[in-house]
Order: structure tokens, then sequence, then C-alpha cells
């Protein structure tokens, strides 16, 4: 299997063509590293899980509060090497590569993801469509692990109610015994983030795989694996990046900040 890690030279060369405002990146990480995230994933501790009705999940370095807030505390490690400074290093636009404030968080107001939503499904399970909220910078940064799957994302009618079909598919790859292909990438952003639901079909095979149906198909690391045009799911694990809006720090807690 191939091991190499294949990053772009900026955003702008793996747009996708619709929707607007993605970008994908096949080969995102190695086989060795997606082998030590899933390691250190799974060594958590029984009381980092939670258990939902169709998937579980993990949060760093906390769930949110009640009002969408964040105590500031450091990402763990592993969560940080390599897949933030690999973030942060690839270029938005092509002709402004050297520039230091151009990737995807230097507008945001930590000018760097500060929290991971970590989300195990097995075969058949899923999410609704849903929007992610006002808690998050528009930015989000989802490494897919263990296993493809597909992305399914939803417009809203003139009442603003969730339209009945996707407007677009997105295969995410990832890797597996069969496959050739890496650990994707998806970055959605703008007004992809804040107008558009985005779910994941309760299935044990993804269907309909085609040039037609899938909008990242060119961008694909290996779409020969999916000739069939069907993609039976395994576990699959993934990473959500983003940056919480707002943060409060231990002293603010306490009332101990310093007075004006």
């Amino acid at each position: 299997m191939d091991d190499t890690v294949n990053l772009p030279r900026c955003l702008e060369d793996v747009q996708l063509p619709t929707p607007p405002a993605a970008y994908y990146v096949t080969k995102f990480i190695s086989a060795a590293e997606e082998q030590e995230l899933l390691q250190k994933i799974h060594d958590a501790p029984t009381s980092r899980w939670t258990n939902l009705s169709w998937r579980r999940l993990q949060a760093y370095p906390s769930q949110l509060s009640a009002k969408n807030g964040l105590l500031a505390t450091p990402l763990l490690e592993w969560l940080l090497d390599p897949i933030i400074p690999r973030l942060r290093n690839i270029p938005i636009a092509k002709d402004n590569l050297e520039s230091l404030e151009n990737h995807l968080f230097d507008r945001s107001p930590h000018q760097s993801p500060n929290h991971v939503l970590i989300n195990e499904y097995e075969p058949g399970q899923g999410i609704m469509p849903h929007e992610d909220g006002a808690a998050y910078w528009p930015v989000v940064a989802t490494v897919s692990l263990g296993a493809p799957i597909v992305l399914e994302i939803y417009g809203k009618d003139s009442d603003g109610r969730r339209e009945q079909e996707p407007q677009w598919r997105i295969l995410q790859e990832a890797r597996r015994q069969e496959c050739s292909n890496g650990d994707s990438l998806l970055i959605t952003t703008g007004s992809l983030y804040t107008d558009f639901l985005h779910g994941i079909t309760e299935t044990s095979v993804d269907e309909d795989l085609g040039p037609e149906s899938i909008v990242n198909w060119n961008l694909l690391g290996a779409p020969q694996d999916y000739a069939s045009g069907q993609s039976p799911r395994r576990t699959r694990t993934s990473l959500t990046y983003r940056d919480v809006l707002k943060v409060s720090h231990l002293s603010d807690k306490l009332g101990l900040s310093k007075r004006a």
C-alpha cells in the first residue's frame, strides 16, 4: 500500500467545482500516522466516549458549555501534530504562496483550531442532516480514517426547511485493506458552512458512486476502487477540527482576572 503523503501546492488546486468553498485533499496523512491516531483514539478511557443512538464520539479538550463556550485548554499533542501544522502550511491561494497569512485559520479568532470532535461510525450508522451552528468559526477541516464514507450536502427551500434530496455528495476516502486510496481531508468554509446542511445516510453500503454523482470524483486518489459504484461500509472514524469562538480562561471562572 502506498504510504506517501500528498499535500497540494495550495487549496485552490483542490477546490471542488461544486459546492462552493469546499476543498478535498487525498493522502493527507500516511498509513503509519493513521494507525497511530486510531490507536490513541481506541486507548482513550471509556469515560471519554459519549454514546449516541447512531454513533459515538470524543470531544477534545472538552464538550462545549451550555452557552457554546470552551474553557481554554491545550489540545493533546497527538491531536496537534501532524494535522494542525499541515492545515496551517497549505496556502489558500496560488498567487500568495509564501505568505504566512494565507491559510485556512489565519482570520479565525485564535488563528488555529482549538477543538477536535472524534466521531466513530459503524456500518449502518450515520447522522441526520444538520448545521454546526454559530459556536464555531465557519471553517471545518475533517480527516477521515479507517474506511471511506459519503457526505451529503442539503440546501434549504424558500421557507428555510431542508430539501428532500441532497444537492451534492462528497466521497471521503480513507485507507482500507483492499484499496490504495489514502486518508483524506475535506474542508468546508463560508456559505457552505452557514447556508447548507450536511449528513451521512444510515446504510451498510454507499451506492451510486461515479463521476456523475460524486462531486469530488476527479480529485479522488483512487477512483478505480469504486468502479463497481459501491463501497461497503466499515468502521469509519473522523477527526473534525474547528475554532470555537467563545473561549474562557480558568482565571475568569474564578474571578481572578486583573482589574483595569
